[in-house]
């Protein structure tokens, strides 16, 4: 099972690229799902009306709970699905009233109706993550089509970030003592958190952990779609950073609606040049390593049904290895013969003045290109201070020197 995230510039065709990648990959006896978190319905738009059904008559992880999803009738082994936040949002909240009907019952609030509810800022990221963990399992590929690459990198860390505070607020080792809270709440006159907030930690950490599997499984690859232009290898870099950072593998850049070359129309022969230059930096600032580059050509017009997606020749995913992926940085010892560890994470394209760094306990809290990332320290390093650190060769380099007060000699 392959997942592919395709995401990009804003208005770089990022659903033209995603569905054409799709109907590239899909043959009969292969099962391909492409799924939309776009809510303009391009997706309609671009593989022509795709009937959704309310149960779908593809598989399903959970039935009610993966959105429906309907074959698309010009592609065999294509089915697509689009997520609906708004819904998702109603079911959650009808869900969390029904675990605490009998709270609401004993504060005499009136539970909320579903027409009376709307959704909340988030609903969108949290919608994406559900459905990722309840279809991804179903399927050959799974090719998701994500927001604008900031937005979508934000969704991708929800997972992680959420667990965090979990396990900060909630603690594991706390829940050991529920017998003891009744007794512990008078004698310290506060009232003990219920068995219910613990359950409901719990249950929400289990449902964030499937999710964090399917972002961070070593096939799950990523696809960003850029136009080229004046500013589009500046793009690539910063984005190909905030990738990085939060271990994301970078399969392929698309050079979106390229103009043919050879135009008898000057203005178009000389526009078509420009961005033949523009592709050229976006070859350079990939030099040397292992991302592709693939080249979209301009139809014309707007591509519309799987015919003109094919046109577009849009390679398949390659292969991936199967299982975990490893941590996106390494530890190097060097007690013997430099008297440190080193500590790498690797994160090209960015620069020295937007790169920042705080150790926090046995964390590193790590900014680059406007992303953060809090990054648990290899036990090793926790018993170290730093010593330094540097931006080289594309890599941020931290170097950990034994605490003599805490390390054995």
């Amino acid at each position: 099972m392959r997942t592919l995230l395709v995401t990009g510039t804003g208005g770089a065709g990022r659903t033209t690229v995603a569905a054409a990648t799709a109907v590239a990959a899909a043959t009969p006896g292969r099962r391909v799902l492409l799924l939309s978190a776009d809510r303009d319905a391009s997706l309609d738009r671009v593989l022509g009306p795709v009937p959704v059904p309310a149960g779908g008559d593809g598989p399903r992880a959970d039935e009610g709970a993966a959105p429906p999803c309907a074959p698309v009738p010009s592609v065999p082994g294509l089915w697509a699905a689009r997520i609906d936040a708004a819904a998702a949002f109603r079911a959650d909240a009808a869900a969390v009233q029904q675990r605490l009907g009998s709270l609401l019952d004993l504060l005499g609030a009136a539970p909320l109706d579903p027409e009376e509810l709307t959704e909340l800022p988030g609903a969108d990221a949290f919608a994406l993550l559900r459905a990722l963990r309840d279809t991804a399992a179903d399927w050959d590929l799974v090719v998701v089509d994500l927001p604008p690459v900031h937005d979508a990198l934000a969704a991708l860390a929800l997972p992680a970030q959420l667990r965090r505070y979990i396990a900060r607020l909630v603690p594991r080792e706390r829940q050991a003592a529920r017998a003891l809270r009744p007794v512990l709440a008078q004698l310290a006159g506060v009232p003990a958190p219920g068995a219910w907030a613990y359950e409901a930690a719990a249950r929400a950490d289990r449902e964030l952990a499937a999710a964090q599997a399917v972002i961070e499984d070593a096939a799950t690859t990523v696809r960003l779609v850029v136009a080229p232009g004046a500013h589009a290898a500046d793009a690539v870099r910063r984005a190909r950073a905030g990738l990085a950072l939060y271990g994301h593998r970078l399969e392929a850049v698309v050079a979106n609606r390229l103009l043919p070359d050879g135009s008898p129309d000057p203005w178009l022969a000389e526009l078509a040049g420009q961005r033949r230059k523009e592709v050229r930096a976006l070859r350079a600032e990939l030099a040397g390593t292992t991302t592709a580059l693939h080249e979209l050509p301009h139809l014309g017009r707007e591509p519309r049904g799987a015919e003109d997606l094919a046109r577009l020749a849009a390679r398949p995913p390659a292969d991936a290895p199967e299982g975990p992926a490893a941590p996106p940085w390494t530890t190097e010892d060097r007690l013997a013969a430099e008297g440190h560890f080193l500590w790498r994470l690797p994160l090209p394209g960015a620069t020295r003045d937007t790169v920042d760094l705080v150790r926090r306990g046995d964390e590193l809290v790590v900014d680059a290109e406007g992303y953060r990332r809090i990054l648990p320290l290899p036990s090793a390093l926790r018993r170290c201070t730093v010593a330094g650190a540097a931006l080289r060769d594309g890599a941020l380099q931290v170097r950990f020197a034994p605490d003599p007060g805490l390390w054995p000699r």
